[in-house]
């Protein structure tokens, strides 16, 4: 069985990502902070016949990222395909949002710690492997802003933009090598409570795109607009 590791795994977009490719004869791989969390969403696949385990890691914390997904391998037998797009739904110090004109370097650091640094990270931990096999593919998750920025989010923009470029690099990289990255810009609000105005999808609407990148090895960026 093929396997899919998805960084920052929660009941949104991350079980809709893992539906997708469970539902698709793949194994998963569920990785956040809080493994008792995880292990609800593993019920949940496990009843819908999709064979997934939890792991503990923080994408602050690079040597538990790359530990997890060492762990990952040696469960699974390794991992075919790596799905990055971590998202803080409790205040993490550090992530604060600001315009740009109002970024400092104190404001900047956390949000390129979170979005790009794990991101590299957690390519290295999987980039040998596939190489030596000649087949993977890596998948990397921002809002909409890496692309189209937005003066209240000026310091996430930045990284994410940051994220954006490594990865459509990294794919031209690896052009030949049987392996693939691409980058998602989600640009719009994810499921219910959104502000008034800005345009809504579920998480159901937005994680074929996922599977349609790891097929189409040609693309190596996609946005979701509502």
């Amino acid at each position: 069985m093929p396997t899919i590791a998805i960084i920052g795994a929660g009941p949104g977009m991350g079980l809709a990502i893992a539906r997708t490719f469970g539902s698709r004869g793949f194994d998963v791989a569920l990785i956040s902070r809080t493994k008792e969390k995880l292990q609800t969403l593993v019920g949940r696949l496990g009843q819908e016949g999709i064979t997934a385990e939890a792991f503990t890691a923080d994408v602050l914390d690079r040597p538990s990222l790359t530990a997890a997904l060492d762990a990952v391998k040696a469960r699974f037998g390794g991992i075919d395909v790596l799905e990055y797009s971590p998202a803080p739904h409790s205040p993490v110090p550090g992530l604060t949002m600001v315009a740009p004109s109002q970024a400092t370097v104190d404001d900047l650091q956390p949000q390129i710690e979170y979005l790009f640094y794990g991101a590299i990270t957690a390519a290295q931990a999987v980039l040998p492997a596939m190489r030596e096999a000649g087949a993977g593919t890596l998948l990397f998750t921002t809002g909409g802003g890496s692309v189209d920025p937005i003066p209240m989010l000026g310091n996430v923009n930045a990284a994410g933009a940051a994220l954006r470029n490594w990865v459509i690099n990294l794919d031209k990289e690896l052009a030949g090598s049987g392996v693939h990255a691409a980058h998602v810009a989600i640009n719009v609000w994810i499921g219910d409570g959104g502000p008034e105005g800005i345009p809504t999808a579920t998480p159901e609407q937005i994680a074929p795109l996922y599977w349609d990148l790891h097929e189409d090895r040609d693309r190596s960026e996609a946005v979701f607009n509502a």
